[in-house]
């Protein structure tokens, strides 16, 4: 957030290169991190704090003796694992013995898609994307859902058939025909939203995944428009 400068060392001139003015501050993304008190011992900001406070008070010979701390303490833990024979069996990370190198287990290396990809994130380690698309959980409870409210609609529907071929007079069809109709093809309307497919009571966790995909579609929308702004 501060200003930073090139100093030519050859004449001692001293170059502008970044002064961030008060818009761009404001601007930049929002930092989301885990509380210092959930943190486990092994997280970095906990893990490394002491040599942090070092640093920020300008001491680097107490920041150099607190690392050396920690390096001591890691190299004693590997020597008492190799004594005792325990495996160290990381929780992020898996060996490739063809490289020789270490690999994040859950690491996304897919283009990032503007359109269905809404935020990134990490909970516990494991790195995770929120998608607009519902899980396929979600979907096949919706459709099941749907399908069985097309079940009983058809149901209903061949039993006001029934009744008005065999117990209405022939000069009544018309208005019981228009009193008992169906969707001439559910197949071409829409299963977005259950009111699309005459359907209006969809069950409860049905009407909370409708609700949570339009605050969903709204956060994407602005994430877009914050993006067009960006590229302008």
């Amino acid at each position: 957030d501060g200003e930073v400068h090139i100093n030519e060392l050859k004449n001692g001139n001293a170059e502008m290169f970044w002064n961030p003015t008060s818009e761009v501050r404001r601007q930049r993304l929002k930092r989301h991190i885990v509380l210092f008190e959930e943190q486990t011992d092994f997280e970095s900001e906990r893990l490394w704090q002491h040599v942090t406070s070092a640093i920020n008070k300008g001491d680097q010979h107490k920041a150099t003796q607190e690392k050396f701390v920690l390096e001591e303490e890691q190299r004693n833990a590997a020597r008492e694992r190799r004594e005792n024979g325990t495996e160290w069996k990381p929780l992020l990370f898996q060996h490739d013995a063809t490289t020789n190198e270490w690999h994040y287990k859950y690491e996304d290396l897919r283009p990032w898609d503007p359109l269905n990809d809404i935020a990134q994130f990490e909970k516990n380690g494991i790195l995770q994307t929120m998608e607009r698309h519902l899980p396929t959980r979600m979907s096949n409870h919706k459709t099941t859902c749907i399908n069985n409210q097309i079940t009983r609609h058809k149901r209903s529907a061949k039993d006001c058939r029934r009744r008005k071929t065999s117990d209405q007079p022939s000069n009544h069809s018309q208005n019981t025909e228009s009193s008992c109709s169906t969707p001439e093809s559910v197949q071409e309307l829409s299963d977005d939203d259950g009111k699309y497919l005459g359907f209006e009571n969809l069950c409860a966790q049905c009407g909370k995944e409708m609700n949570h995909l339009k605050e969903i579609h709204s956060a994407v929308l602005s994430l877009q428009r914050a993006q067009q702004d960006i590229h302008r």
